[in-house]
């Protein structure tokens, strides 16, 4: 049996093209691009430079409070709806932030672009993809990731380049040009009704066979696992979103100057290697043991690049895995909740997922500066590679749950 139709192939990959530039575009725009502007930010505002990741933080909050109701709209308006309208609203703020007089009116806008991102990027397009093809939603998100893993490729040396003759205000309004332009139409586009999703509704047989139907937990241990699973997420928040915004000036305070620029550029190729060895290589992997290895990644990188400091190859051993271990945990985001708790409710789930991560991971990149301007780069990288390692043991509780729940209850005691 075919695993798509040729009109269902088609429509899967035109709408993971067209989802698969949007997120470049949305986390391009939006998250990328923060780092390389903030200190250009911080002059202009006449803030010191700790502020406007504070600023950050405090938008990363507000964004993780309102995530659980962006996922129920995404649940009752449909997720193509819910990206079209904050894609407006991200291109409507990134022009208020250009033109805020002052950091009074530079932090509410702020906190719109971090609304908007929870209605644009991953936390969105993995459940339209679920509404539109809901029997191959798992396979679509891999192949989502692998595209949107060059956002940063694209977006760091753009944002720089822009930025070498641009104010950061200029460079703002074209990223509000960006989405408003690119974004808005293409969202627009994937409101459309989904031809797979209406056929599941009205009970008709599809040819493609389920990925996920239900989900591997057993409902009584969902709550239990569902909050081991959104701890790890958390944590594992915490460490991206640290590095990731900090990227350049960390890899800079650890002696690398400007070549810090050529190792970061390895981070976006190595997410996208990564998810393309999973693609070929992973596919009969559990998405659990899938989630630990990314969750180990992440610390280990740290671990190497702090021991190996200044060392170039020791960086760019560090971007490699780095990389590598933020790209699985992109598509874990996503098919790991898919397949322990199924379709049903997915993107309500999304959000309530989105909401830790952010609220946890908002505080990142202020603890992280601050810790690194008072501490020192090395206590701010070993602190973030303890958390790191607190994710990869939440899920290694997960697996136990899960191994204890699939054994008889005559034989579970007898288990070593």
């Amino acid at each position: 049996m075919q695993i798509l139709t040729e009109r269902s192939d088609v429509r899967a990959w035109s709408d993971i093209a067209a989802l698969g530039l949007t997120q470049i575009i949305g986390y391009g725009t939006l998250y990328y691009s923060f780092g390389i502007l903030a200190p250009a930010m911080a002059r202009d505002l006449g803030w010191p430079e700790e502020w406007v990741f504070g600023a950050l933080s405090i938008a990363l909050l507000t964004g993780g409070l309102i995530a659980p109701w962006s996922g129920r709209w995404i649940d009752r308006f449909g997720a193509g709806r819910v990206m079209t309208a904050g894609s407006v609203t991200a291109a409507l703020a990134l022009a208020v932030c250009a033109a805020a007089p002052s950091g009074f009116a530079f932090l509410p806008a702020l906190i719109a672009i971090e609304i908007a991102s929870t209605m644009v990027q991953y936390g969105a397009a993995f459940p339209l993809l679920v509404q539109r093809h809901p029997r191959t939603a798992q396979r679509s998100i891999v192949w989502l990731t692998l595209i949107a893993g060059f956002a940063s490729t694209l977006f760091w040396p753009f944002t720089s380049w822009l930025h070498g003759f641009m104010s950061w205000r200029e460079v703002y309004i074209v990223f509000a040009a960006l989405n408003l332009m690119l974004c808005v139409p293409l969202h627009a586009w994937l409101s459309r009704p989904a031809a797979a999703a209406k056929t599941l509704r009205a009970g008709q047989p599809a040819s493609d066979p389920p990925e996920s139907p239900q989900g591997s937990v057993a409902p009584a241990n969902r709550r239990t696992a569902f909050i081991l699973m959104a701890a790890a997420f958390a944590f594992q928040s915490f460490v991206s979103s640290a590095v990731l915004v900090h990227m350049l000036p960390m890899l800079g305070s650890l002696g690398l100057g400007v070549i810090g620029v050529t190792v970061g550029a390895l981070f976006g190729p190595s997410q996208v290697a990564s998810r393309l060895i999973n693609m070929i290589f992973g596919r009969n992997l559990s998405q659990l043991i899938l989630a630990a290895v990314a969750a180990a990644l992440l610390p280990g990188a740290l671990v190497l690049l702090t021991l190996t400091a200044p060392s170039i190859a020791g960086a760019m051993a560090f971007a490699v895995l780095f990389g590598m271990g933020n790209g699985l945990y992109s598509i874990v985001g996503g098919t790991l909740p898919l397949a322990l708790f199924g379709a049903d409710g997915y993107g309500r789930r999304q959000g309530q997922i989105m909401s830790v991560r952010l609220i946890v991971g908002s505080v990142a990149p202020f603890a992280f500066a601050l810790i690194m301007h008072q501490l020192g780069i090395h206590t701010a990288l070993g602190m973030s590679a303890g958390l790191g390692f607190c994710a990869v043991a939440a899920l290694a509780m997960v697996a136990v749950l899960l191994r204890r729940t699939a054994m008889p209850a005559s034989t579970a005691s007898a288990v070593p």
